[in-house]
């Protein structure tokens, strides 16, 4: 790692634009009440949404903190706001270190190329140097459990295998901030809880890790810390026990 590890937000808005939607139609009216007005338009533009709303939050070498919220409260959105993959429409973010992003573990894969070429792909993509990447290649490919298979076109691949590779590849290096999104569980609940464990045997290593996930479990396995999302707002931000208090309570899923 680089050092210490430092991440942050202040005042920042994201506006996405639905190009789908005509501005002027009757169904932006309805849209617009049913989102509390997450939904807007300037002039014959396409329709936006808010997806992140005056968010302030910094987190420091140490931080092990989960994101919570329903479908669409922007758990996602800030995550890649942090990781570089979206600029705010208004705001600023910082972070000091390496950043590493489990947003989409198949990101990066080559359909014609084996299981252990991609491998050896996502290490070079994360910063490592070939002879490393290689090295590295080895202890994930075993942790794949798919043997033979390793050795053919990823096209050959059923989507649980592709999740097996790609977690396995891009959790072969420590960056200096983690940013894991919730993933849907494909394959069978032994390699899931395997993962699982992986994840938090890798995060012991990193300076800052930030989880967005609806497991309990899991975000209590791996934060300390907690922040609440509702309809693009920090609703309240605490201990991991208490915000999942505040969110079974009171949470309640959201607009698009």
């Amino acid at each position: 790692m680089t050092g210490v590890a430092e991440l942050g937000v202040a005042g920042v808005t994201v506006d996405l634009p639905v190009y789908s939607a005509r501005s002027r139609s009757l169904r932006k009216a309805f849209v617009h009440r049913g989102t509390g007005g997450r939904v807007g338009a300037d002039g014959d533009g396409p329709l936006r949404v808010r997806a992140l709303d005056d968010v302030s939050l910094a987190f420091s070498d140490g931080d092990r903190v989960g994101l919570l919220g329903g479908n669409g409260a922007g758990k996602t959105t800030l995550l890649r706001v942090l990781g570089g993959v979206y600029e705010p429409t208004a705001g600023r973010v910082w972070r000091t270190g390496r950043v590493g992003s489990l947003l989409n573990v198949l990101l990066g894969f080559d359909d014609e190329a084996t299981g252990r070429e991609n491998i050896v792909t996502c290490g070079l993509l994360a910063g490592l140097d070939p002879a490393e990447a290689r090295e590295r290649a080895e202890e994930a490919a075993a942790f794949t459990e798919l043997g033979d298979y390793l050795a053919m076109p990823v096209s050959s691949y059923s989507h649980g295998m592709r999740f097996r590779l790609g977690f396995a590849a891009w959790t072969g290096f420590e960056p200096d901030i983690l940013l894991v999104d919730e993933w849907i569980a494909v394959g069978d609940r032994a390699f899931l809880d395997k993962a699982y464990g992986r994840l938090e045997a890798f995060a012991d290593g990193v300076g800052i890790v930030v989880l967005a996930s609806h497991n309990a479990d899991l975000l209590r396995r791996l934060c300390r810390t907690a922040v609440l999302l509702e309809a693009g707002r920090v609703r309240t931000a605490g201990p991991v026990e208490d915000v999942l208090g505040a969110a079974e309570s009171g949470g309640r899923e959201d607009g698009p």
